[in-house]
């Protein structure tokens, strides 16, 4: 599961080291200035859209990178868990989905 930690200027997405090999993925560091959008969805799994290219959807868990025309997603997610979802411009992501049980609070400390 990634760690998720707001600052005044960035968002840092931390991810464990086997979430890392599942997704193929990194960790994430974007400026605040990089967010265009931010949303709470109730279930992150499904939310999740596109093909996956890379990553891996073993069941109840999405983690990886997933396509879709038009936009790129960054998906780490766990099934019935709330996600945040960040919309960016700018970057290799087009959009970050991101389980958390703090998905209001994270939401929220991004809006501000």
């Amino acid at each position: 599961m990634s760690t998720i930690n707001v600052t005044e200027d960035q968002l840092t997405v931390r991810l464990s080291w086997l979430d890392k090999a599942l997704g193929l993925l990194r960790d994430q560091d974007v400026p605040r200035s990089a967010v265009t959008s931010v949303d709470v969805v109730p279930d992150g799994f499904a939310a999740v859209r596109g093909i996956r290219a890379p990553g891996s959807a073993l069941p109840g868990r999405r983690v990886g990178t997933w396509r879709r025309p038009g936009a790129t997603r960054f998906v780490d997610v766990r099934k019935g868990q709330p996600a945040v979802s960040v919309g960016l411009r700018g970057r290799r992501y087009s959009e970050l989905l991101l389980g958390t049980d703090d998905a209001e609070a994270i939401a929220e400390r991004l809006r501000a």
